[in-house]
């Protein structure tokens, strides 16, 4: 009876365990659970809204024939070769080609406004878009900006169309499903599907690169067309793949429909775009820099060079400044500054924080409009090296006095100070940082030079110091430059 009794209470307290066990996971599993959402039953509800919304894009460009001058090369007859030469470079080389390429849009306004890429219409003669029921129609273009690659088109319509609508890009979570919808390889209308696989991505297409990389299949032709999100919202235009083959391998890059919104309504209010402009130049901060400045991280955005009488300018900001924020928002990187001031209205008066010499300070800063017309300077290359006149061995630097025959030799303007390297280690830390003859240093340590006297008895201070990195500020072909380099 004991034994039963005892065997009676073990296996009613064993099933209460189970029982806590059996309550215990659920609570400790499930949240983990709920945010494992699965996929679609189907996308075909939602394609079958959105499908009407894009279109395809055709453009005919005119070439200009050869010229009639060029000597036609030797090829030995009956060569694969000779039918080829004779069409491009025969008789008929000096008549005009046509060429056509094929890309994608969508529709944005019932009056017959459409998005695309600037790339898919750029240089275009004529431009024809093609509705998903079947009908093709002109277009014109109202006006496109190379710099975030988007372009605003219009055609005319005897019945109102079908419109996509934007939605907030910046709710889009890496593992968000999307689907994309295009002309791949001009096969007509396309619907793949796939994920968000990562945000704010700078491929150095522009000066704001800040695509959504998607792994929903992306190929050529469906440039310009939207990427949706399961409310059937854009929230991306389709625009560049990386692809070692030319076809997807599930890399694809589109541009956040927050940008798009932003640059269509400029395009569709001026016909162009009116950014904001701050007039400086900016570098990353690398830990090298961040090193040299006595920043505790690499992060913000380095002043390497302030525009005459520019905004920056008038407001006090110089070079060597380590900006910050800009109008109450963080700049974490250089990436950051050059967005977040193209959005700024013109004439705004924004704080601009920066942090000059280890002390924080805050500036005033009237916001003016970016000329978009302007060219960059041309960096002249550089002359080999003359001989070296003195050494700066801790660095690999040969210097020279910047006078009237090294102002001649490196073609240097009067308003070009400070002093000129002639000669670089190509096995030191300037050798490493791409420094070369040519090169004029303005500044070491954010203090101004004019002598080689004056560069070296700064680094050798410095090295006696305890000082790692030398931080010189070079003007390179008229662009001011923050270089910096390990002692020793």
């Amino acid at each position: 009876m004991r034994q039963w009794s005892f065997t009676f209470l073990r296996a009613v307290i064993r099933a209460a365990l189970v029982g806590l066990v059996a309550t215990a996971v659920p609570a400790t599993i499930a949240p983990t659970a709920a945010f494992a959402r699965g996929a679609p039953d189907s996308f075909a509800d939602l394609a079958s809204q959105l499908l009407p919304t894009v279109v395809n894009i055709a453009t005919t460009q005119t070439l200009k024939g050869v010229d009639t001058k060029t000597k036609l090369p030797d090829v030995p007859p009956g060569s694969p070769l000779e039918d080829l030469f004779k069409d491009f470079l025969g008789p008929n080389r000096n008549l005009p080609r046509h060429v056509t390429s094929l890309g994608s849009g969508f529709i944005i306004d019932p009056s017959g406004l459409i998005v695309t890429n600037n790339h898919v219409i750029e240089d275009a003669d004529e431009i024809t878009v093609t509705l998903n029921d079947g009908r093709s129609l002109p277009a014109k273009l109202i006006g496109r900006d190379d710099k975030t690659d988007l372009a605003l088109l219009k055609v005319k319509s005897s019945t109102p169309l079908p419109a996509a609508h934007f939605g907030n890009s910046d709710k889009a979570r890496i593992g968000d499903w999307v689907i994309a919808i295009g002309n791949p390889f001009g096969l007509g209308s396309t619907v793949t599907a796939g994920i968000v696989s990562a945000r704010n991505r700078d491929i150095s297409a522009g000066p704001y690169d800040d695509f959504i990389q998607t792994d929903a299949p992306i190929n050529r032709g469906n440039s310009g067309g939207p990427l949706f999100d399961m409310d059937g919202n854009v929230v991306g235009v389709n625009s560049a793949i990386f692809s070692p083959t030319g076809g997807s391998v599930g890399i694809g890059f589109s541009i956040p429909s927050n940008l798009v919104r932003d640059v269509i309504d400029q395009l569709r209010k001026y016909g162009t775009i009116r950014r904001g402009w701050l007039g400086v130049r900016i570098q990353q901060v690398t830990s090298d820099i961040a090193e040299g400045l006595g920043l505790p991280t690499a992060s913000g955005a380095l002043v390497a060079e302030v525009t005459p009488d520019g905004p920056a300018a008038k407001a006090g900001i110089r070079n060597g400044d380590l900006v910050t924020a800009f109008d109450g928002k963080p700049i974490t990187d250089s990436r950051s500054l050059p967005r977040v001031v193209a959005d700024t209205p013109i004439g705004k008066v924004v704080n601009v924080d920066v942090l000059r010499k280890g002390q924080k300070q805050t500036f005033r800063v009237t916001v003016a409009k970016l000329d978009e017309g302007s060219k960059p300077v041309v960096k002249a290359s550089a002359p080999p090296p003359q001989k070296p006149k003195s050494k700066v061995s801790q660095l690999g630097l040969s210097l020279g006095a910047l006078d009237e025959a090294a102002r001649a030799k490196f073609k240097l303007g009067r308003d070009v100070k400070g002093v000129l390297v002639t000669g670089v280690n190509p096995d030191s830390s300037a050798g490493e940082k791409n420094v070369h003859a040519g090169d004029v240093i303005v500044e070491v340590q954010n203090q101004p030079v004019r002598t080689p006297e004056d560069v070296m008895k700064r680094v050798d201070a410095d090295a006696k110091a305890g000082r790692k990195v030398e931080l010189l500020l070079i003007n390179r072909g008229g662009d001011m430059t923050f270089v910096a380099l390990k002692l020793g």
